[in-house]
């Protein structure tokens, strides 16, 4: 069934925050319908916020960012996990204090403009260390953080993504070469700031007046689990880096409260569904054979794969699933997943 019988889904909320990675935009490009979407929430007094692990820019940056892409952004609509890093520095050191930085320039202007001191070297003493993504970033950089952190620094991941979004597919991301530090130095990191930790949707849901927040992303382990973390409803849109086959391996604390395939499942009731649905949502019918999920009937694909969900998060372990008749089989490649058993 759609996502509220009829309602659009944007009815039920008085703030939408917005990752930006794989929803509102691929690297540099806005991704076909966003810029129409932010346009129309905008136009029916909505408030938005962008909430994003991309510790590679600043807020402003990010504003200036969207503004060119078409959606007009001011920079306290941004949350980044640059921004959330350097308050949660400024908070626990002495100001002017160091802090050695692996990562964007971006990640030093955050310390610098909360009074701190970005160093580069192990030997300049930092009180911290502060990792966030950056393409320039290699060994030399993880080899100074390990002395530091070794020395007795605090150790501070802006976010742990493992993968960012490009147009060849996913890309190491900052959650990769924190591995590599993790690995080298036989531990965690003392905090990590962004998704999935809860800190960045509870900052923004306390913009909606008492109303309510839904979150939108493109990532289960990050997006959906982080909205989970602060409470908050949250959309799977299909335009990043998750895709219905991992939707379906998804653990509890990774499952979204709606599926669309893009931002127009704000607005049409036809184009965003509640996850997990009944079982013979809209046409469709899943029943379970011999250790294997049948998808029969047909309809509209979403509402395939509401059943889909119902059927495969109730399972002991994860099912087969194959296609009983054309449509189911259309709707399985549809969604990527395999239509031949």
């Amino acid at each position: 069934m759609s996502a509220d019988a009829g309602e659009r889904l944007i009815d039920g909320y008085t703030l939408v925050v917005f990752d930006l990675d794989g929803v509102i935009y691929l690297i540099d490009r806005p991704i076909p319908g966003a810029v129409e979407a932010v346009a129309r929430l905008h136009a029916e007094g909505r408030a938005v916020a962008y909430a994003t692990n991309n510790a590679s820019r600043r807020s402003s940056d990010v504003a200036d960012l969207l503004t060119g892409m078409g959606v007009p952004a001011r920079p306290e609509e941004v949350l980044t996990s640059a921004a959330a890093s350097a308050e949660l520095l400024r908070d626990r050191l002495p100001a002017g204090a160091p802090v050695l930085v692996v990562g964007a320039e971006a990640l030093r202007a955050e310390l610098r403009a909360v009074g701190l001191t970005p160093v580069s070297r192990a030997d300049e003493k930092p009180a911290a260390v502060v990792q966030g993504y950056g393409p320039q970033v290699g060994w030399a950089d993880l080899a100074e953080a390990s002395v530091a952190v070794r020395a007795g620094a605090i150790w501070i991941a802006t976010n742990t993504d493992r993968t960012l979004p490009s147009g060849r597919g996913p890309l190491p991301g900052n959650g990769a070469l924190v591995a590599a530090l993790r690995t080298a130095l036989e531990r965690d990191p003392d905090v990590v700031v962004g998704k999935p930790e809860s800190a960045l949707f509870e900052t923004a849901a306390r913009r909606s007046d008492g109303g309510r927040a839904l979150v939108v992303g493109d990532r289960l382990d990050t997006d959906i689990e982080g909205a989970r973390r602060a409470g908050l409803d949250s959309l799977l849109v299909l335009t990043g880096v998750s895709g219905v086959p991992d939707l379906l391996a998804a653990e509890p604390k990774r499952r979204p409260t709606y599926v669309a395939r893009d931002l127009a499942g704000l607005f049409d009731p036809a184009a965003a569904v509640r996850v997990p649905g009944p079982a013979d949502a809209g046409g469709w019918s899943v029943s379970e054979h011999d250790g294997t999920l049948e998808l029969g009937g047909s309809g509209r694909p979403l509402d395939a794969l509401a059943a889909l969900c119902a059927a495969v998060w109730s399972a002991p372990t994860p099912p087969r699933i194959r296609p009983a008749g054309n449509d189911a089989g259309r709707a399985l490649e549809s969604f990527g997943l395999p239509s031949g058993g």
